[in-house]
């Protein structure tokens, strides 16, 4: 398994060194991706949670900012509730500051702006239960120590450099859920967390996919790391990074033999 990780690794920051070379990327190409995968990542994000809203619903909620018919209130603000937790990344992409716990408590609290705003950014002080999962969840007066020491880790890896970008961004996600800190919305800002610390690492963001059996992938993934293992999790965020680094090849590189 720890093979299959380094050769994704390598094969990843060869993808990488083949985008920077191709850099500045043409503006309507980077408008265009992005525009892309605002849409996948937003829908696949909330989707994984149990959003019914379709791609193609989100696509037009964002883009056209419909209402769509028969769809709820909460889940019209899950969509451009995590649009707009996106775009306050790019605000946190300019800090020189390494990021630490505040940011990760106002990248929730955009999540969870109108549908909750009692815990909206707030550490839990209740109990709660992942639905379907063994894991049990820290009780909530051990959740600012748990916390605290996260964000010293964020800090010191930062400042360190002593882990590849997607192994630091895989363990970060992981590192969240297994604190669950919030009442609502953990697997949501982990997974914006994750993108933003491998954006500031100028590696392509990793969007995990809905559909049901790769839904069941991510969750025994993050099981595993409950148990120990974190290789089969690094692996997962691996492949979905490099999958992307592929879609900006393919986008932004011209193919041998076309003009």
């Amino acid at each position: 398994m720890k093979d299959k990780l380094t050769k994704l690794l390598e094969e990843i920051d060869q993808k990488k060194a083949k985008i920077d070379k191709a850099r500045p990327l043409p503006e309507i190409i980077v408008d265009k991706l992005k525009e892309y995968f605002d849409v996948e990542w937003t829908y696949n994000s909330n989707a994984i949670e149990g959003s019914t809203i379709t791609r193609q619903e989100t696509m037009l909620i964002l883009k056209e900012g419909l209402t769509i018919s028969g769809k709820s209130m909460r889940e019209h603000l899950e969509v451009t509730n995590h649009k707009n937790a996106i775009d306050y990344l790019g605000e946190l992409l300019t800090k020189v500051e390494p990021l630490t716990q505040k940011d990760i408590l106002a990248i929730h609290a955009l999540i969870l702006e109108g549908i909750n705003n009692k815990y909206a950014g707030k550490i839990r002080d209740v109990e709660v239960v992942i639905t379907g999962s063994p894991h049990q969840c820290p009780l909530p007066a051990r959740i600012p120590k748990l916390m605290l020491e996260f964000s010293k880790w964020l800090v010191d890896r930062q400042e360190k450099k002593d882990l590849h970008p997607v192994r630091f961004a895989a363990q970060a996600h992981f590192r969240l859920v297994d604190i669950h800190p919030f009442v609502d919305g953990n697997g949501r800002t982990a997974r914006l967390l994750m993108n933003l610390i491998l954006m500031k690492y100028g590696y392509p963001i990793a969007v995990f996919e809905c559909e049901t059996e790769k839904r069941k992938a991510y969750y025994k993934a993050l099981q595993h790391g409950h148990k120990g293992d974190l290789v089969p999790f690094e692996i997962m965020v691996a492949e979905y990074v490099n999958k992307t680094a592929e879609k900006y090849i393919d986008c932004s590189i011209p193919k041998k033999g076309k003009k």
